[in-house]
């Protein structure tokens, strides 16, 4: 497994102080998401259907949602991936800009028609989106909803935020308080709680990219 290498990126606040620059090895968890050894990552500027979504190609049901995640696979597998902080969104996830070498993620995955810009945040892939939709490629070339209007109509239950629990490292067999809540899988490893089982205190969906019921689980090289 390759080292993960955590640079913290210093400005002029505690609360920016807080944002990294990670490099390492990764995995899709689906179309704008990777998983580096616990630390969600939500790739900046693009949006892709969720996993779970469908869109229609050709009268059938193609699962769009999943093969956005495939490719995002797929780009990163056995690769070294470099992602610059951009952000925090609602859900804790780092907000970055990665890339394999020369190749920027977002835009390899706008190109693949495999995901939306969203030239509200920046404008970079916009021109790269109009050529897919005029080429017809991917989702451009079927019947599909956008992915927040996806979200929006299944929405994912969240938890009412709490404060975060004292910041020690428990052993596995304490029991948690039910009130536990985690803003990402960061603060999890470093209470020592991850990985966290469906039905633990401070398990999310949100946290469990792949959604097998595991959330925060270390990378397992493939």
């Amino acid at each position: 497994m390759r080292k993960i290498i955590l640079t913290i990126v210093a400005f002029g606040t505690a609360a920016a102080a807080q944002a990294q620059d990670v490099s390492g090895s990764a995995r899709g968890t689906d179309g704008d998401t990777l998983n580096m050894t616990g630390i969600v990552i939500r790739l900046h500027g693009i949006d892709a259907p969720e996993y779970k979504q469908t869109c229609t190609r050709g009268g059938a049901t193609w699962t769009c949602g999943k093969e956005a995640a495939d490719k995002l696979s797929m780009l990163v597998e056995g690769k070294s991936v470099r992602c610059e902080y951009r952000d925090t969104d609602d859900y804790g996830r780092t907000v970055a800009t990665c890339r394999i070498g020369q190749t920027d993620l977002s835009a390899a995955m706008v190109d693949a028609g495999l995901a939306v810009a969203l030239p509200n945040f920046t404008t970079a892939y916009v021109t790269n989106e109009a050529r897919a939709r005029d080429g017809l490629i991917g989702i451009w070339g079927s019947e599909f909803q956008l992915p927040a209007d996806y979200r929006k109509a299944n929405p994912v239950p969240r938890l009412t935020p709490t404060p975060p629990p004292i910041a020690r490292a428990p052993s596995r067999s304490t029991v948690q308080p039910s009130g536990v809540y985690y803003r990402n899988c960061k603060e999890a490893w470093a209470a020592g709680t991850a990985p966290l089982h469906r039905g633990e205190a401070g398990y999310r969906p949100e946290m469990d990219g792949d959604g097998d019921g595991v959330a925060c689980e270390p990378y397992r090289p493939r």
